[in-house]
């Protein structure tokens, strides 16, 4: 009989108050959401995936409804008791830019919330604001848990304010949690976050995330993977996602394209979905990060297709189109 693979996915379910540049205003659930479904689409008949997070009670009849029709999906824990959750209002002023609120903050996870998931393959953290994760729970799970820790930057590299502004910060806090993470994710712009220098002018300070380049991501993943991840996953905008890893303390780069889509539809949530591929690649404890990757962009370019969660393919029809993409894949 072959395993039954198991794999947590923990971070909020934002209910987020969308309008759109042309004035539409759109109502729905983020975040974990997508990964979550993403798993549950590749996972079905051969595992489980288990969505762990706080949410408001009045969120907690939708947030089912969205799960329902997938079978591998176990809302154990999910937990309202504490009626806290996400609510986060973005507001388009064109197609690209926008401002965001958040109006409601979910209670950090802490070790109790994922005592009961330790036999976990696979756990991938996807916060998207930094209070939403508790160091003492990656530290926790180092300590109990066997499966692989993967962890989305979006979290640290992101605060809000008293007047609910959201924003971006430096990750001032990374050593205390890279000796707890297995694989560190991150997008450009989360990268440029976290590997700051020790003292800036002042006019250095006002057009930071204005041109970033490449150049400081091997010094970024040489630092990094000394202190404890196997692999550093940085994704390059559209162009796919670039994975560091050190063999024999030789620093090792590699580029994995992304799977181009003729028509993007919808790109939220693809970050996300992307950190669920990586799960996917590395639940059967192999650090095949290449192959991680394959599924991780798979999932993010399934993530462009449309608005709703019908994008995400069975495992069959997702591992057709990376073999279409990516002749290694086998």
């Amino acid at each position: 009989m072959s395993k039954h693979y198991k794999v947590a996915v923990i971070g909020p379910i934002p209910r987020d108050h969308i309008t759109t540049y042309r004035g539409e205003v759109i109502e729905k659930y983020g975040c974990i959401t997508h990964p979550t479904i993403g798993l549950a689409q590749l996972l079905e008949g051969q595992g489980t995936v288990y969505p762990i997070s706080h949410i408001r009670k009045q969120d907690t009849e939708a947030v089912k409804e969205i799960f329902a029709p997938y079978p591998a999906i176990d809302m154990e824990g999910v937990s309202d008791e504490a009626d806290s959750g996400d609510v986060i209002k973005l507001k388009f002023l064109d197609q690209n830019f926008r401002v965001e609120k958040q109006t409601a903050f979910m209670n950090a996870i802490v070790p109790a919330d994922l005592a009961p998931f330790l036999d976990c393959d696979a756990f991938v953290f996807v916060p998207i604001t930094d209070h939403e994760i508790a160091l003492d729970t990656v530290k926790y799970l180092r300590e109990h848990a066997k499966g692989v820790i993967i962890f989305d930057a979006h979290g640290p590299t992101h605060t809000m304010t008293i007047d609910g502004d959201r924003h971006k910060k430096f990750w001032v806090e990374r050593d205390q949690w890279l000796p707890y993470i297995d694989v560190l994710k991150m997008n450009l712009e989360e990268s440029w976050c976290t590997w700051f220098k020790h003292e800036y002018r002042e006019d250095e300070l006002t057009d930071l995330l204005d041109d970033i380049g490449q150049e400081h991501l091997r010094p970024l993943a040489e630092y990094v993977l000394d202190r404890g991840p196997r692999a550093l996953v940085v994704t390059t905008d559209a162009t796919g996602c670039k994975v560091f890893t050190k063999e024999k303390g030789e620093l090792k780069e590699q580029f994995i394209n992304s799977i181009h889509m003729e028509h993007v539809i919808d790109t939220t949530g693809c970050g996300d979905s992307f950190a669920g591929g990586l799960a996917y690649g590395l639940m059967d404890g192999k650090d095949n990060f290449v192959r991680a990757s394959m599924y991780a962009n798979a999932l993010g370019a399934q993530r462009t297709q449309g608005t709703t969660f019908e994008v995400f393919k069975t495992l069959s029809e997702t591992e057709e189109m990376m073999r279409a993409n990516y002749p290694d894949f086998k």
